[in-house]
């Protein structure tokens, strides 16, 4: 059984800074496409950023390129999102996903909150 824990969100001021976590609990981490999704009120959830288990990379939404940045450690089961330059459009719920062929799993979620 997989399970994904989120943690690190907050309420920050517009151009500010937050770095969100994701523990992934269960095996074969190495093999899942690790992502961000958020959802903001009244809208559907959104893709944010990925990273590619077989090393072929990253992805970014067109909206946080420059700003936000997803990486992830093999050796502690986890993946970060940094996110710079943060705006209040980028306030949201945000979720962590891990996806590998068939498999589909989800976090709970973390509020992030950007004051102007």
């Amino acid at each position: 059984q997989i399970q994904l824990l989120e943690s690190g969100g907050g309420l920050v001021q517009a151009g500010g800074s937050l770095r969100l976590s994701c523990a992934f609990s269960g095996r074969a981490f190495s093999r899942y496409s690790m992502g961000w999704f958020r959802q903001a009120p009244g809208k559907e959830r959104e893709f944010v950023a990925a990273l590619y288990w077989n090393g072929a990379g990253s992805k970014y939404a067109d909206s946080v390129k420059g700003r936000f940045s997803i990486s992830r450690d093999n050796a502690k089961n986890t993946v970060v999102l940094q996110m710079n330059s943060l705006k209040p459009d980028d306030t949201a719920v945000y979720y962590c996903n891990a996806k590998w062929g068939y498999y589909d799993y989800w976090g709970q979620g973390t509020q992030v909150t950007v004051s102007s």
